[in-house]
């Protein structure tokens, strides 16, 4: 008993004067043990939470936000079940990202350069390098209209030229490990849509049943905006960010060299990886759904049907929802905007980087990379401007959502094969049923991307 006494006491698990009651405190000690497992199991979760996490919610962008709120504001809750279908296609896809970025050691654009014609890369990037930019002019765009509804007096222009200098100065000038800990807290601001919705008195019955039992209405319209939803979500950007960050965090623990990378690479880290990602996609899609039920119960019940972006969804709330709503809706658009731009002009950068074989991470100072931050000072610069030369957010999207419907069948088809070469990933190749998971994705968004593409062109 003195000896279990003194070690307690060593860990600070339990108070020594608990100990001195004697067993009569069994229940009590045993409860406190459980308390202090509990949490030093939460600390550990939280811990291994990195890469998987951000990209998550960078899906959740405004302008993801702005089609989850058109969902639900036009539809109700009758879409809402594509927050319950995207969870598992994205995971597969983004656990695929990640391990070969674990396996090989090389972002997604290197190892397509080092496997795949150089016009396949070429085609690739370009098309993901215009994506991201209209992208980023309308997240740009959003986090500016968002910040006027709580202080209409300030001017738009100088809110999007701050915004774009914020995240260019956290870019290039904070070292990855304080960023990768920004954007991993920062990730917790899509908690404000989850504390919306639940403010709201919704029937959670109907809720429910839409989310497990699929209806389509079948109209050109609603087809489209089921094409956007997982067109926003299964995202290429979010492919070579995942892919690159994956590195990152292997550099950032010691091993500089792809040589080392590689060799570190085991079941474990893939286990702690693999939690990361799913729980970084299933944090995704649950705010999907409490974005669609929020403006589903608030909106569309009340016939407002017509919301074009995250700002007016945000103003459209106020007066069905109250003011709590609104505030907690319109700090997220401009939350996540800090986290998502950044996400996007970096992807795009790795992606150019990596096909050139430039020097590229943002754990590298900028003096030791200027071609990687000045791919991402471009796409900054550029999506900024869209913001001034009569390009609405809206038209943006639009053309944000062609270039990705162009570029990530294309992506997926390069993924899915990666993945799956022996000679490639070794014995963490895909097994079979994972392959054909991937072969099904690609075909589900090669339709979309089609539909996508003809709708607009109606």
């Amino acid at each position: 008993m003195a000896d279990a006494k003194r070690l307690l006491e060593k860990l600070a698990i339990i108070p020594a004067k608990a100990l001195d009651k004697g067993l009569g405190e069994s229940e009590k000690i045993k409860k406190e043990l459980l308390t202090h497992a509990s949490l030093r199991k939460a600390d550990e979760f939280w811990h291994n939470l990195g890469p998987g996490l951000t990209t998550g919610a960078a899906d959740d962008d405004p302008s993801g936000i702005a089609t989850y709120s058109q969902a639900g504001a036009q539809y109700g809750f009758r879409l809402i079940w594509l927050s319950a279908l995207t969870f598992p296609l994205m995971a597969v896809v983004q656990e695929m990202c990640a391990r070969i970025g674990l396996v090989t050691g090389r972002g997604l654009a290197a190892n397509i350069r080092h496997h795949y014609p150089r016009w396949v890369l070429y085609l690739t990037t370009t098309l993901l390098f215009a994506a991201n930019t209209f992208n980023i002019g309308a997240d740009l765009g959003a986090m500016a209209k968002s910040a006027q509804l709580l202080s209409p007096h300030l001017n738009f222009a100088v809110l999007v030229l701050g915004f774009t200098l914020l995240t260019l100065v956290l870019q290039i000038f904070v070292s990855y490990a304080r960023y990768a800990k920004y954007l991993k807290y920062l990730s917790l601001v899509l908690l404000a849509y989850v504390f919306s919705a639940l403010s709201l008195k919704l029937d959670w019955h109907d809720v429910l049943t839409h989310t497990f039992i699929p209806s389509i209405g079948w109209s050109k319209n609603e087809i489209f905006l089921i094409c956007a939803v997982l067109g926003t979500t299964i995202s290429p950007y979010l492919f070579f960010w995942q892919t690159s960050q994956e590195v990152e965090e292997q550099i950032l623990h010691g091993l500089p060299t792809v040589k080392a990378r590689q060799k570190e690479v085991n079941e474990p880290e893939l286990k702690k990886m693999r939690t990361d990602v799913w729980s970084g996609m299933f944090f995704s899609n649950l705010v999907m759904f409490f974005i669609i039920a929020a403006c589903a119960g608030a909106l569309y019940q009340n016939g407002i049907t017509n919301i074009s972006t995250a700002a007016e969804a945000a103003a459209a709330l106020r007066p069905f929802a109250g003011a709590g709503a609104y505030l907690l809706f319109t700090f997220g658009i401009i939350g996540i905007g800090l986290l998502a731009v950044p996400v996007l002009a970096g992807s795009a950068s790795y992606a150019i980087s990596e096909s050139f074989g430039w020097r590229e991470g943002l754990y590298r100072r900028l003096k030791q990379a200027y071609a990687f931050y000045g791919v991402i000072i471009i796409a900054m610069i550029l999506g900024m401007l869209l913001n001034f030369i009569g390009l609405d957010p809206i038209k943006a999207l639009i053309y944000s959502a062609v270039a990705n419907g162009l570029v990530a069948p294309v992506v997926l088809i390069l993924i899915v094969r990666l993945s799956s070469s022996k000679k490639v990933m070794g014995q963490f190749a895909n097994h079979n049923v994972t392959s054909q998971l991937g072969w099904l994705i690609t075909a589900i968004m090669l339709l979309v991307s089609i539909a996508t593409i003809i709708g607009l062109l109606r």
